[in-house]
């Protein structure tokens, strides 16, 4: 059953098993009570950034959130999608589940790296560590799916179809004649 199984399907199966939950919590709890989501550990970096630096108001402040947490799922879904689709043998022979992980791979270094840089802005020491691990994580899933293609479907050679022979005498081909 494992034969088939290329290193960047485990790789990416791993990352969304840790994804998935993760990030899901974390948007859940924004989607609930966007100004106390925000401020809890995952995104405190965020919540700082946006109301030091860029000094929003609160109902800005609860959009930037919700859009934070659609981001989240955005993630999420691609991830849940390229597991489905990785349950599939053909599919996942010929890697056609890549796409969906290239997708979320990008969306969730894109997050994973402003929050980063939010956090080291801020001064938030975990909340660096954090999204520096997450950043490592995808970053080197991205590497390992656009360095290891799925091999190649072997070449089956055809044999060149022949001319039929002419019948002999000119007599015409019948079912009970072969």
């Amino acid at each position: 059953m494992f034969r088939n199984w290329r290193i960047g399907s485990v790789n990416g199966a791993l990352l969304a098993a840790y994804f998935i939950p993760a990030w899901t919590l974390v948007a859940f709890n924004i989607m609930v009570a966007p100004v106390h989501g925000l401020y809890e550990r995952p995104s405190v970096a965020v919540a700082l950034y946006l109301s030091d630096h860029l000094q929003m108001a609160g109902m800005d402040t609860v959009r930037a959130a919700w859009l934070l947490a659609l981001g989240r799922l955005t993630v999420v879904a691609f991830f849940a999608i390229y597991l489905a689709l990785l349950c599939i043998p053909r599919v996942r022979k010929n890697g056609g589940s890549d796409e969906a992980l290239g997708i979320a791979l990008a969306i969730g270094s894109i997050i994973s790296f402003a929050s980063m840089v939010m956090a080291s802005k801020v001064g938030e020491m975990a909340a660096l560590r954090l999204h520096a691990t997450e950043l490592l994580l995808l970053l080197g899933a991205a590497i390992v799916v656009v360095i290891e293609r799925p091999e190649a479907a072997p070449n089956v050679v055809h044999k060149p179809v022949e001319a039929p022979q002419p019948l002999g005498l000119e007599q015409a081909e019948l079912l009970h004649n072969r």
